[in-house]
């Protein structure tokens, strides 16, 4: 099977399994929302914070280090399996003590419980992260796919069965535990291996130099994007936190559902690339000019039909949102071109750039909610949309002569889809004025439905040639990386 043949393969297996599963969680997630309160959801952010930024020093940049080497000996992937064996471990004993003195923080006795039992989520990633690697360099995505469908389903039942029991917020806590757990079976069995661990780290530098480079990447990576919650935590009551967490939730759900599978393919897919860097300039160009087609109007889209949105999916109690997911809307398009050169400088062996250009997102981001949070939730959505050009600008600056592009390529592979999204969305909010007085889930289908015409006419009227590109692309599964 050919380079071509082979990332076909793979986009549709995992973008496929993405997109049921996430079906899956979303269709239970609608549910449990209805009932469940903010207040619940405000407790389980707070104590995300903890957990997200434990996570980054979970090791996976180690296993993933095991992707972009050219040959991995049976050593080696032994040698890594102990590495997250002891880091987790000792990361589930640290969450476990911290728990208490975080509920103190808080003034929330109930985060103290929610952690200790969350420390389960540790001790699974070992035995995710090995075999998801490994086949993830064999490009063989198959069978992951089908464990992720698996894990979702099981995670759903066990989401919606806790929230009508009564369970409340623990209903948020056992799901994802559910999900790890089972992925990691699942994944262990589809590798069909089950590795010894070594504790023998000796010849593992290059392991640990890369994987180090991931760490620090990942570690201000965290600290940006838990700042938010971690500030209002101590500022907001558990209400206004949940608001605001799960209006963060509805504005990331394509950046942290749909673009991860997208990078887990173009990672290797873009190593395959490293000894061409004008080819996966261009790929890596065509691969940002593809998805800000796609994912732009989705977001501007969010930002003008946001109040019959919120109420439409989550219901009346939750109609404060509605605000605060319009303007966080407008932050997600910048966003997401930040998030899409991770996997391009860790192709090139450049993990380095990947950490440098986090540092400097984390201080831009931590700045702006310092200032934003005094002015309560809408404070902390505007300083995104503020903050949020900053972000692809700076990593352009620090990292675009490694990739070999410059500011005048990334911005004709943004303004089309980014143009004519805020064309669509000027429209759409013409039209959601003049609306009579209709029911949320009438008001938004008539706004989408105009929203979609809207869109695909000025993208037909100003760049025909990129549509048809993009419809043949969807259509015959051609990911944008392999095209030159």
């Amino acid at each position: 099977m050919s380079l071509a043949e082979t990332i076909r393969s793979a986009v549709a297996w995992r973008s496929g399994s993405q997109f049921v599963a996430q079906i899956i969680t979303w269709s239970v997630t609608l549910a449990v929302v209805r009932i469940l309160d903010p207040g619940d959801y405000g407790l389980f952010a707070m104590g995300q914070v903890v957990i997200t930024f434990l996570a980054f020093l979970n090791g996976y940049g180690f296993a993933s280090a095991l992707i972009q080497r050219e040959h991995v000996e049976q050593k080696l992937i032994k040698q890594t399996f102990g590495m997250l064996i002891l880091i987790n471990c000792a990361l589930a004993a640290t969450q476990y003590a911290l728990a208490p003195v975080v509920a103190d923080y808080y003034g929330q006795p109930m985060v103290e419980h929610l952690l200790r039992v969350q420390v389960l989520l540790f001790l699974s990633v070992p035995f995710v992260a090995i075999p998801d690697v490994l086949l993830m360099r064999e490009m063989d995505f198959k069978k992951p796919a089908m464990v992720n469908v698996v894990a979702a389903l099981i995670s759903a039942g066990v989401a919606l069965s806790c929230a009508l029991a009564g369970l409340g917020v623990w209903s948020l806590v056992w799901a994802p535990i559910a999900l790890f757990w089972t992925r990691a079976i699942g994944l262990t069995v589809a590798a069909r291996r089950i590795d010894w661990p070594s504790f023998d780290f000796r010849g593992t530098k290059h392991l640990f130099t890369y994987g180090s480079w991931v760490l620090a990447s990942h570690f201000f990576w965290t600290v940006a994007t838990q700042a938010d919650i971690f500030l209002a935590g101590s500022r907001f009551g558990a209400h206004q936190v949940g608001l605001y967490a799960e209006a963060i939730f509805l504005v990331t759900i394509v950046t942290a559902r749909f673009i991860p599978p997208l990078n887990d393919v173009a990672f290797p897919s873009f190593a395959r690339m490293q000894d061409d860097p004008e080819m996966l300039a261009q790929a890596f160009l065509k691969a940002i000019r593809l998805i800000m087609l796609v994912v732009s109007p989705i977001f501007l889209g969010m930002y003008a039909s946001a109040e019959p949105l919120v109420l439409t999916v989550f219901g009346p109690k939750w109609g404060e949102m509605a605000p605060i997911v319009g303007t966080l809307a407008l932050a997600m398009p910048a966003f997401t071109v930040y998030i899409l050169f991770s996997p391009a400088f860790n192709a090139i062996d450049r993990p380095d750039l990947s950490a440098k250009t986090s540092a400097v997102v984390a201080a831009v981001l931590i700045g702006a909610f310092a200032i934003g949070v005094a002015n309560g939730p809408m404070g902390l959505a505007w300083a995104w949309v503020i903050a949020s050009p900053l972000l692809p600008l700076s990593t352009l600056v620090l990292g675009g002569s490694a990739l070999r592009i410059d500011l005048r390529g990334l911005l004709d592979a943004i303004t089309p889809g980014l143009g004519a999204a805020c064309g669509m969305a000027l429209v759409v909010r013409l039209i959601a004025s003049a609306l009579p007085d209709l029911a949320p889930p009438a008001a938004l289908a008539i706004l989408v439905g105009t929203g979609v015409l809207a869109y695909l006419a000025i993208i037909y009227a100003l760049r025909r040639e990129m549509l048809f590109e993009t419809i043949r692309l969807v259509i015959n599964r051609q990911p944008p990386v392999v095209a030159a």
